[in-house]
């Protein structure tokens, strides 16, 4: 009893030491671990809030860049326009400017103007020039209705106000029927540049007037002037955009590193609060299991004590031992009954050390985990200490670099700025080579040509040369001839002749034999002029004739090289104008395509190297998404893939066929660049009726086609060809 009432009271006093089950730790370290959880996402869900504020800025900074380039391609190409016409407008080195310098028509009146003064606008104001206009005072005459004065658009110094005040402007379509009712002196001209005289003169505008082109470009010059001052401002407000757009992407980039700061802190605080809270679930599932076992062993040392209790009492009602076999048999009966509650408590205190052995073998159990997780945890404080130094060298290298690289916008902008003016003065330089070049290519033809005409007369020189040569050689032959049948017949030589026909001073011998020699000397020189042609004259006919023939073939040849002529200047012409056509038409292919390949960025097409297209070259420039615009030789192998195809398929839109095949298209591309590739076969798909067989090995391609057909060799030698409609398929599964 003593023994029972000890084990009941030593369980009860640890059971009320053991306290509550409840551990108000736990709920607090659980709520420690939701605010610190809750901070980690928020910390994160702030590095994708500034990150996706980055993207946008750094898109922002991107346009801005593109505007700021923009703006000065365009102002440049102004300023180069402007600089051109204006060294053409230049006016030669004169004693005298002329009056064109002075005058200045409205916008459409250019060609009027040219045609109503026409070259006189080259005479000189000054009155010391051998010509020069010096003014008259002329009453202004009575213009019919349908004609106002060309005065009234054009802007003039005094002299030539009564020039002016003698021409009018109306409308081509009653110029005509105007012109009939000119005063005398009185001239009609229209916008297009025609012109009727008073005295029935009229000039055509297709006629050429020099004056009327540079009138033309005094006026474009005075309006590239313009917008060049318009464009400096819209210059500056891009580059001040661009100025802001950077600063604020710089700042969204410093805010992105200080969001990324904040998942490392928060992600630690939740680590220790998660350890926190497993140490107190792990507490309290050790104290629920204690208070169980206690909570047992107090019902059964109730039991035990309840038990021992009933006993005592009995053992308190027996009188005295008797030395009777009945009296031995009840002492029997209880120590029997005493053995068995012997047997009993030592069952139970044998059950209790095994329970306690089990609690000590769980306690070992979670001692060798905590010391495991003590290790993992030990190892991850040494990672991290590692991690932390690795960090803040990077931090220091990032800084240096930083700090390297804050003055790189200074640097760059002085760079531009010497490349700009490096541009400006090769564009310059190049401007004089380019007429440097023309003149001595100029020069080059004229010497060509002056070589060739050399070589020509030379040629010509060496025929009459040989022809003189056989002309001489026959003449000598005839003259040696001559002399042999002088000496034959005159029985001397020919000086002895002459001499002998000037001594004797007649015109014929006045002997028989000297007039028969004589005569047979002429006969002679009869017979060595050789036959009479009788047919000379039907020659003459026939070779008239066949010189009209060639001058009429020559006309011929001369207006047919005209037309030829013509055609490939109207073939030029119309091909320039499919070639633009096509050109903006692929360009602007192109540029979708691009998007819809890279999800976004820009792409171009420009001619360039001559302002020709049909002889200009073509340059590809391309921006993905993230990236600065360039020449598309910078890009990597897959991106120079994707946009290759997308200027293929941009040509294929100008004109698409009913079947197109694609042979391996996707071999070089990655499983991103092979996802973006198939997008751009839907949308092609989408925007024409054009059926695409693709020959590809990609799972990905075949994945996005509509139907497969592939060969298999279910035997070796044979060949079957199966097919698989992905569509169907699809709608099966569904």
């Amino acid at each position: 009893m003593a023994r029972a009432t000890a084990g009941l009271d030593a369980a009860r006093r640890e059971r009320e030491a053991l306290g509550p089950l409840e551990m108000p730790e736990l709920a607090e370290a659980r709520t420690a671990l939701d605010t610190a959880t809750a901070e980690l996402a928020a910390a994160r869900a702030g590095v994708e809030t500034a990150e996706a504020t980055r993207g946008d800025l750094a898109r922002a900074e991107q346009e801005a860049r593109t505007a700021a380039r923009a703006a000065e391609d365009r102002l440049g190409r102004l300023q180069t326009e402007a600089r051109g016409l204006a060294s053409l407008l230049v006016s030669a080195r004169r004693d005298h400017p002329p009056a064109l310098d002075k005058v200045s028509a409205d916008k459409g009146y250019e060609a009027a103007l040219a045609a109503a003064l026409g070259d006189d606008l080259d005479a000189a104001l000054d009155a010391r020039a051998a010509a020069y206009w010096g003014g008259a005072d002329i009453p202004a005459p009575t213009w019919p209705a349908g004609i106002e004065p060309l005065s009234a658009h054009v802007s003039a110094p005094e002299p030539l106000a009564a020039r002016l005040a003698l021409c009018g402007v109306a409308i081509a379509a009653d110029a005509a029927r105007l012109a009939q009712s000119l005063p005398p002196g009185a001239r009609l001209v229209t916008r297009e540049g025609d012109l009727y005289r008073w005295d029935g003169f009229v000039s055509r505008a297709e006629a050429p007037r020099p004056a009327a082109v540079r009138l033309a470009q005094r006026t474009r010059l005075a309006e590239l002037e313009a917008e060049v001052d318009t464009g400096k401002p819209a210059l500056d407000a891009a580059h001040a955009a661009l100025k802001s757009a950077t600063d604020a992407f710089r700042l969204g980039e410093e805010a992105v590193k200080a969001a990324r700061l904040k998942p490392f802190a928060a992600d630690k605080a939740v680590a220790a609060a998660r350890d926190r809270v497993e140490t107190l679930a792990r507490e309290q599932a050790r104290r629920e299991a204690r208070a169980q076992a206690l909570d047992e062993t107090l019902s059964r040392q109730s039991t035990e004590v309840e038990a021992a209790e009933a006993a005592l009492n009995e053992a308190l009602t027996v009188e005295a031992p008797s030395e009777t076999l009945d009296a031995l048999r009840a002492e029997l009966a209880d120590a029997r009954t005493a053995a068995e509650t012997a047997r009993t408590a030592s069952a139970a205190a044998r059950a209790e050390r095994d329970a306690e052995a089990r609690e000590r073998s769980g306690r070992e159990a979670r001692l060798a985990g905590v010391t495991r997780e003590r290790n993992g945890w030990a190892g991850r404080a040494k990672d991290s200490t590692t991690r932390i130094g690795s960090l803040d060298k990077d931090a220091e290298r990032a800084a240096a670099l930083l700090a390297q690289a804050s003055g790189a916008p200074e640097e760059l902008a002085t760079k531009r700025d010497a490349l700009l003016d490096a541009l400006t003065t090769a564009e310059t330089r190049r401007k004089a080579a380019a007429d440097t070049l023309s003149l001595a290519e100029d020069a080059a033809a004229e010497a060509d040509r002056a070589s060739r005409a050399a070589e020509t007369e030379a040629s010509r020189t060496r025929e009459a040369r040989a022809g003189l040569v056989v002309r001489a050689e026959a003449a000598g032959e005839r003259l040696t001839e001559a002399e042999q049948n002088v000496r034959d017949a005159a029985q001397m030589s020919p000086e002895e002749l002459g001499q002998k026909l000037t001594d004797d001073a007649v015109a014929r011998p006045p002997d028989a034999a000297g007039a028969e020699s004589l005569l047979f000397g002429l006969e002679r020189e009869r017979e060595a002029l050789g036959a009479v042609n009788l047919r000379a004259e039907d020659e003459a006919v026939e070779y008239g004739d066949r010189l009209n023939t060639m001058r009429i073939e020559r006309s011929d040849l001369t207006t047919a090289i005209a037309r030829l002529r013509d055609g490939i200047d109207e073939l030029n012409a119309e091909g320039r104008e499919r070639l633009v056509a096509a050109f903006d038409v692929i360009n602007a292919n192109f540029k979708s395509l691009f998007e819809a390949l890279f999800g976004g960025g820009q792409a171009e097409l420009k001619l360039v190297e001559s302002d020709d297209p049909l002889e200009a070259g073509l340059e590809i420039y391309a921006c993905p998404p993230g990236k600065r615009l360039s020449v598309m030789s910078l890009m990597s192998g897959g991106e120079q893939a994707l946009t290759a195809a997308a200027l293929i398929f941009g040509v294929f839109l100008a004109n698409p066929a009913p079947v197109c095949v694609l042979d391996e298209v996707d071999a070089p591309l990655d499983d991103a660049n092979v996802d973006r590739f198939c997008r751009m076969l839907d949308e092609m798909r989408k925007r024409t009726d054009t059926r695409f067989i693709v020959i590809t090995h990609n799972p990905v391609t075949m994945s996005r086609m509509d139907r497969l057909y592939g060969v298999t060799m279910p035997e070796r030698g044979v060949s079957q060809l199966v097919s698989v409609d992905l569509k169907q398929a699809e709608t099966l599964v569904a």
